[in-house]
């Protein structure tokens, strides 16, 4: 739904041609413009916030649902049809429901991310981590992205499944095909019909392994709350297990990449982490901070009401731009600066609210054993090309590749 604006509503500046490369320039113009703007830019009309303060408050507001799949999937008559499986698992995702049925379904995989169940972990992380740097060692330079970001969450949140053959090249294929529909700001229909033979793909993997009894990790224990009634049917069972995979695999390469590139083109700061092994984890958080992987998440307005100042009608949609938050100096000296050793300050780089990363501890973990390797294993580790190489997407900030020797 498109608001008809008043020529005194303030309107966000268009989107640039270098946006997806340096987003940056256009977060502090909008962030210095007021604290809510519209555009046209995203999904064919929104409303934007950028600034911290009201982010976060975007993100805890009960006015604004986190249920917004229907116009995103289907733009007419015939993508109802053509689309309506891709709409009955996309839209049942924990990520795009409301309570009661949030907190439900949230309480059934909750335990499988206690800091308890994930350090059990921790040997599997490292053992591939090693695995993966073995690899790369053989043949000297090597491209971090496909090498070790994108297998190693792959093989983590599988084995957290319970999945076997977890470093299967079709679960990253299929994560690739929903992250291009997910991270469109106009996604097309091509773009769509992927996302669905992807989504779908996945959830037939998931009932093939559940028929051969093959799961014996969350997905295993997700399949028992079916059977209790705890699900409400297979299509929410497999909308978490297919969306835990490609969550699980997106966001954590593109920290991994992200994260790694700054160190190294910041070499002060590689450095110091050298000799100061233990801010692994600060650094990861200022890591997180300063490149955010998922740098927005979106709200429909379910009652005519005033956000910010600013009127909004039932059905728009408001973007909490988590990258502009990150960044804004009401929250955080030298917000442009990076800076591992910064006094703790959260950031709203895993959400905030009920919907706040579930896997965000186990994020941190794979982080953390890669940058203690990689330190350990590779100090003199560099940069092939200094210019990073971003996939070009406004949603998700990652690196098509990374060049190292």
């Amino acid at each position: 739904m498109s608001a008809v604006l008043q020529p005194s509503w303030p309107r966000a500046v268009p989107l640039g041609a270098g946006f997806a490369q340096d987003p940056y320039p256009t977060y502090r113009a909008w962030r210095e413009a007021a604290p809510v703007l519209w555009s046209g830019d995203y999904f064919g009309g929104a409303w934007l916030v950028a600034r911290h303060a009201e982010v976060a408050q975007v993100l805890r507001d009960p006015r604004l649902s986190a249920r917004r799949t229907g116009g995103w999937v289907m733009h007419d008559g015939d993508d109802r049809r053509e689309l309506a499986g891709f709409q009955k698992l996309f839209a049942r995702a924990l990520l795009f429901l409301d309570e009661p049925d949030h907190g439900r379904v949230h309480g059934l995989m909750h335990a499988a991310f206690r800091p308890a169940a994930l350090q059990r972990l921790v040997p599997f992380i490292e053992r591939e981590v090693d695995a993966l740097l073995d690899a790369a060692d053989r043949g000297g330079g090597f491209d971090f992205m496909p090498t070790v970001a994108r297998p190693l969450p792959v093989r983590v949140i599988a084995e957290l499944l319970g999945l076997p053959g977890g470093d299967q090249p079709a679960f990253a294929a299929w994560s690739d095909a929903l992250s291009a529909f997910i991270g469109a700001l106009q996604p097309g229909r091509e773009q769509a019909r992927r996302a669905q033979a992807a989504l779908l793909a996945m959830a037939r993997h998931f009932e093939v392994l559940f028929e051969a009894g093959a799961c014996e990790g969350l997905a295993g224990e997700l399949l028992q709350a079916e059977a209790r009634g705890e699900l409400h049917d297979r299509a929410e069972l497999l909308a978490q297990c297919v969306m835990l995979l490609f969550a699980g695999y997106e966001t954590t390469r593109n920290l991994l990449g992200n994260g790694v590139h700054l160190l190294l083109s910041h070499r002060e700061q590689w450095e110091r982490l050298r000799a100061e092994p233990q801010l692994a984890v600060p650094a990861l958080r200022e890591l997180l901070r300063y490149e955010c992987p998922v740098q927005y998440t979106g709200r429909r307005v379910t009652t005519d009401c005033v956000l910010h100042g600013q009127p909004v009608r039932r059905g728009e949609l408001v973007i909490a731009l988590i990258g502009a938050a990150n960044r804004d100096p009401a929250q955080y000296a030298r917000p442009d600066e990076l800076d591992i050793g910064r006094t703790p300050r959260p950031s709203l780089a895993f959400g905030s609210g009920p919907h706040v990363c579930l896997g965000a501890a186990l994020t941190m973990l794979e982080g953390e054993a890669l940058l203690r390797r990689l330190i350990e294993r590779r100090p003199d580790l560099r940069l092939v090309d200094p210019a990073p190489r971003w996939t070009g997407s406004a949603l998700y900030r990652g690196l098509a590749s990374l060049p190292l020797v």
